[in-house]
C-alpha cells in the first residue's frame, strides 16, 4: 500500500495533485502548528480525513518519523528522461546522481534542486536509491513538484545531453579547477558521485570539466547532499537568480 508521511510532504502532495491520494489519517492527539493548512486542503482537494491511534501510525509506517500524518497514495511516478531531453533550453539545470544510495541523501538533493530551480533529478535504476516514502519525507514534499527520471545507463544518458549541447560538469574531490571559477551559464548538468566512491570512470570520462569543492579543514570530503547544494547554488547565483531561504 504506497503512503506519504510528514506533514509537509503530505501537505505538498495535496497542493501538487501530482498524483492521487484516497484519504489521511492523522493520529489522535496530534498537535502542529501547519495542521489546519493540512485538513484546509484535504477538504478543497476532497480528501477524506480520518483519526486513529498514534500506534496504528506506527505499525503503518514501521515506525518512522510520520509526525502524526499518513496519507494513502498512488505511487510517486517517474518523469520520462527522453522527454527532459527534447524540452532542454539553455536556462536547463540537471542534476545528475551517479549511484547515491542513501535514502536520506537522495532526498535532501531532491529538496535542494527543487529549492534552486533545477529542472530535474536524474538516477540510476540499478545500484541507487530511488523514490520511497523516507526519500519524499527528507525532501519536505519536494518529490511532488521536481521531475525526477530514472535511466537505464547514466554514460549513454550524458552522450544524449551532449548531442543536446548540454555542458556536463562533473563534480569530485580530484577536479582540475575549483567549482567556483567554472561559468555555468547555458544548459547544464551537474553530476555528483555516490557516498564515498566518486563518479565511475564512464561517467567521468564523458564529463566536459570536473570541479571540486576545495577543502580547507582536517576533513577532506564533503556530505554528497551538502556538495550539491554548494555547487548548484554557486550555479543559480552565477545566472543571477535569487536567495537562498534556510528552513527546518
Amino acid at each position: 500500500m504506497p503512503y506519504t508521511y510528514g506533514l509537509l510532504p503530505v501537505l505538498e502532495a495535496l497542493k501538487a495533485s501530482s498524483r492521487r491520494i484516497e484519504r489521511i489519517v492523522i493520529a489522535e492527539g496530534a498537535r502542529h502548528a501547519r495542521l489546519r493548512d493540512l485538513l484546509d486542503a484535504a477538504r478543497r482537494a476532497g480528501v477524506p480525513v480520518r483519526k486513529e491511534p498514534k500506534i496504528a501510525l506506527d505499525r503503518l509506517t514501521g515506525n518512522a518519523n510520520h509526525q502524526g500524518v499518513v496519507a494513502i497514495a498512488a505511487a510517486a511516478g517517474y518523469a520520462d528522461a527522453h522527454a527532459l531531453i527534447e524540452n532542454i533550453t539553455l536556462q536547463t539545470i540537471l542534476v545528475l546522481l551517479d549511484g547515491v544510495e542513501d535514502p536520506h541523501n537522495l532526498g535532501a538533493i531532491i529538496r535542494t534542486a527543487e529549492c534552486a530551480g533545477a529542472n530535474a533529478v536524474i538516477i540510476p535504476e540499478r545500484r541507487a536509491a530511488h523514490v520511497s516514502e523516507a526519500v519524499s519525507k527528507t525532501s519536505a514534499g519536494a518529490v511532488e513538484h521536481l521531475p525526477i527520471a530514472r535511466v537505464t545507463n547514466l554514460a549513454s544518458f550524458i552522450d544524449d545531453l551532449k548531442k543536446r549541447n548540454v555542458w556536463v560538469v562533473g563534480v569530485e574531490h580530484s577536479g582540475e579547477m575549483s567549482y567556483a571559477e567554472y561559468n555555468y551559464n547555458g544548459a547544464v548538468a551537474l553530476v555528483f558521485g555516490g557516498e564515498g566512491k566518486g563518479l565511475h570512470r564512464l561517467v567521468r570520462e564523458r564529463c566536459d570539466v570536473v570541479v571540486a569543492i576545495p577543502m580547507h579543514g582536517r576533513i577532506d570530503s564533503l556530505n554528497v547532499s551538502v556538495a550539491v547544494g554548494v555547487v548548484l547554488f554557486e550555479a543559480v547565483r552565477q545566472r543571477g537568480k535569487g536567495g537562498l531561504m534556510i528552513a527546518d
